[in-house]
């Protein structure tokens, strides 16, 4: 299946939500506590009624197992099951932490989204998506990620030791950390403008939302005409893609953002402004 014509899951939303918020891209790890405090106490204050995470919530994710024990990603895992008594959470893989499963979801009460996800809200359809299937010029690593989705890559990492899990893990995360030293933020791809717009109308929503790129915007697609199957063409409306802010507290300026949804449309909420 090619990324222009995915399978797009549906979720309606209650009634009773009024505001949405989206976050991704947090990359949270033990060796960052500044990111992780503001995650924190951002879930604990947030008055939406639900939270989709985009993806890459964790900067890595090796199998469930790595909570089962004290540590970090288990006090991760009590900040979401605690964050679930206030709100309904929804936790959509990245290319970081593809591998969060069902076991750690369900201990804390956070429903796994696919991706993407057409999300009917407000009178509007939403599309969500971690966005990294879209960037299309980096074919290295749409070729990795081919890979490392397959049930069969999955089934036999996980197989392995968690300690040999790890150790690959950091590897990668070395290989791709020398890859953007070697690189300017200008060569990093971006989403393919006329595959959103094939996801956009396929699905027959105005908006793209997603994270990966790191590039927070607004992004205007253009102008089409959309219809429902069998019906004729109605009147033209903008299509565009929203993109999610990156976490970094520590950076200057620092960067954590809340993309929040509601009859009124989208907003922008920056915490470090707070």
């Amino acid at each position: 299946m090619t990324p222009a014509e995915p399978r797009i899951a549906v979720l309606r939303a209650p009634a009773a939500w009024r505001v949405i918020d989206f976050i991704s891209d947090l990359h949270l790890q033990a060796a960052e506590p500044a990111n992780f405090v503001a995650w924190q106490r951002y879930m604990a204050s947030t008055s939406a009624d639900a939270l989709f995470i985009l993806g890459d919530l964790f900067e890595v994710w090796v199998g469930d197992d790595i909570a089962d024990s004290a540590g970090f990603e288990q006090e991760c895992g009590h900040v979401l099951a605690t964050a679930a008594r206030r709100c309904d959470l929804f936790f959509m893989p990245g290319n970081r932490d593809f591998l969060v499963g069902d076991v750690f979801l369900a201990a804390c009460q956070t429903r796994p989204l696919e991706d993407p996800t057409l999300l009917e809200f407000a009178g509007q359809r939403w599309l969500l998506s971690h966005g990294d299937a879209l960037c299309l010029d980096d074919t290295e690593y749409q070729q990795f990620r081919v890979q490392v989705r397959s049930p069969d890559w999955q089934q036999n990492f996980l197989a392995k030791p968690l300690a040999e899990r790890q150790v690959i893990a950091r590897s990668l995360r070395a290989q791709s950390e020398a890859r953007k030293r070697g690189s300017q933020p200008s060569d990093y791809a971006d989403v393919d403008t006329r595959a959103a717009r094939r996801w956009l109308q396929a699905t027959q929503a105005t908006t793209l939302i997603h994270g990966h790129t790191h590039r927070p915007a607004e992004h205007d697609l253009g102008r089409v005409s959309l219809a429902a199957d069998g019906a004729p063409a109605g009147k033209k409306v903008h299509l565009r893609r929203a993109v999610l802010s990156d976490w970094d507290v520590a950076a200057t300026p620092p960067r954590a953002q809340v993309l929040r949804a509601s009859a009124r449309g989208l907003q922008r909420i920056d915490l470090c402004a707070c």
